[in-house]
């Protein structure tokens, strides 16, 4: 049960703080009690009895009622020892994507809550922290995916943290009377706010954990990587990252622009008004189920994302890190081979060289000659290798690149950047017709979770070693912002002094010279603004 922490007497908060200070000095027992900021909760053991597990911890006020489109606000005080065995529910959403499976009794709007893995270890052991944020476009998503689970990663030693974080309307939904009423004069990037309050949250408590509050390593996927780009940038988060990791996605290129706050605002008055609802008390009013299926409908699905809102996003991340303003820690990055395809760049047309031309002139104008030299397009099949490039450059490859890039250039920290490039075998009741397995968008978070057995697929002998390779890299970035560590092949830092050294993630991991340079290089000439 949650107790309002307004309701709560200052008898009640001494009592919670003193024990705290004195649990924090204690050795975790068996039954895996911990305390928190908020009062104690009790988890579970793995089953080898390594690694203690906490599900569902709150670690902000259900942001429900008045406190829906508001900034976390914090959690109460709760009595007792709260049980922390249970995912805690999913942010509210919909059905978006099929690949997606939950174990939470979700959506909710009651859904900010966080896990824990972590060894079996005295609260003063200092591991390092991992804190995964998952991808799903902003609109989608939740810490209860068999994939995302952190136990196999706590195995080698380090305290893995997962949150949810409001997502769609409910997370980046903008109006001028909610800037207005924000004492930050900002209103969206409530789901990026969550993040935030997630990493304060780890500030504070994780060290009664056996986590070291002063190694924090943030690593996310997809939106979750566009998320790891964002709290670099932002002075929100200021303090809280040490080390960051960043698997396809970045908020530099065409995918998923933050926009500016009059437009997502007018957006908001737009939504609002296809509701027939007049200010912001009946919005509130509003059912979860009721806004979720307005906000899904047509031209607004998709619609609801993050902004430049002048608090979390002072100017475009893009302006931050052009001007160094960002937090200069080591950066591992990269993104899969296949993260987009030639069907997506064909479209509905055939994939030919002579549509592969036509494509081009459309996309490109009157730089399109240049094009070809270095995305040739002699046969058909080169048209469809081209296509595959430019797809995946276009989707997240070039956005991913250009982050990378720019950290790089700080030289204040090494960065490290990867190409996932194993396929992951295709389920036997696929048709053979198909194309080859690809490396596609997302293909590597079971890997680097250690977590291949949560999809029934062939799994080869060389995919679950690449996978235990991925994960000491991880863990290792995490421990000392280096992923080299014995038995592993080599992994040079990236940048000109190191001759743009890329690991290509495969069963035989091997580190080259990027061959894709000269082709980034020719579409960052084309982004760049006149």
């Amino acid at each position: 049960m949650r107790i309002p922490a307004k309701s709560v007497g200052q008898a009640t908060a001494k009592r919670a703080s003193l024990a705290v200070l004195v649990l924090a000095g204690m050795s975790m027992v068996a039954a895996a009690q911990v305390p928190t900021e908020a009062g104690s909760v009790e988890g579970s053991t793995s089953s080898d009895g390594n690694v203690q597990i906490f599900k569902g911890i709150p670690y902000a006020a259900p942001p429900v009622g008045a406190l829906r489109w508001k900034e976390p606000q914090p959690v109460g005080i709760w009595a007792g020892v709260r049980k922390a065995t249970e995912f805690g529910a999913r942010c509210m959403q919909g059905n978006v994507y099929g690949d997606m499976v939950f174990r939470d009794a979700g959506p909710s709007e009651d859904c900010l809550y966080l896990n824990v893995w972590t060894p079996k270890t005295s609260p003063d052991a200092k591991l390092p922290v991992m804190v995964w944020i998952y991808g799903g476009g902003f609109q989608a998503g939740a810490t209860s995916e068999p994939r995302q689970e952190g136990e196999h990663l706590a195995h080698k030693g380090v305290v893995v943290v997962s949150m949810n974080y409001r997502l769609g309307i409910f997370g980046f939904f903008s109006h001028p009377e909610l800037t207005k009423e924000s004492p930050h004069q900002a209103s969206g990037n409530y789901g990026l706010l969550d993040q935030a309050a997630a990493l304060r949250w780890v500030r504070k408590n994780i060290a009664a954990f056996g986590g070291d509050p002063e190694n924090v390593t943030i690593f996310g996927e997809s939106a979750g990587s566009f998320s790891v780009s964002a709290l670099m940038a932002s002075p929100v988060s200021k303090g809280l990252i040490h080390r960051a990791i960043g698997e396809s996605g970045a908020f530099f290129g065409r995918t998923l622009p933050p926009k500016p706050l009059p437009e997502s605002e007018q957006d908001g008055v737009k939504f609002a008004a296809s509701m027939g609802a007049g200010s912001l008390e009946k919005l509130r009013a509003m059912s979860s189920q009721e806004t979720l299926d307005a906000a899904s409908k047509g031209k607004n699905a998709f619609h609801f994302g993050p902004n430049i809102d002048g608090y979390f996003f002072p100017e475009n991340p893009a302006g931050i890190y052009a001007k160094g303003n960002e937090a200069h820690i080591a950066l591992l990055a990269g993104w899969n081979h296949d993260e987009a395809n030639y069907h997506i760049f064909f479209g509905t047309d055939p994939p030919t060289k002579e549509n592969f031309a036509k494509k081009i002139s459309q996309t490109f104008g009157d730089k399109a000659t240049e094009v070809p030299k270095l995305f040739p397009a002699e046969t058909d099949e080169q048209a469809k290798a081209s296509a595959d490039l430019l797809a995946t450059a276009d989707f997240i490859g070039y956005g991913t690149w250009k982050w990378i890039e720019l950290q790089a250039k700080l030289d204040a920290a090494p960065v490290y950047r990867y190409e996932f490039d194993d396929a992951p075998p295709r389920a036997v009741s696929d048709p053979a017709t198909m194309d080859p397995p690809r490396a596609n968008h997302s293909a590597e978070i079971e890997f680097v979770f250690g977590m291949l057995d949560s999809k029934k697929l062939p799994w080869r002998p060389e995919d679950y070693q690449l996978s235990e390779r991925m994960g000491s890299y991880w863990t290792n970035f995490a421990k000392t912002g280096n992923p080299n560590g014995p038995g592993l092949p080599q992994w040079p830092a990236y940048g000109a002094k190191d001759g743009y050294e890329v690991m290509h993630l495969a069963a035989k991991p091997e580190a080259t010279p990027d061959q894709q340079r000269a082709q980034y290089e020719l579409l960052d000439k084309f982004s760049a603004k006149p």
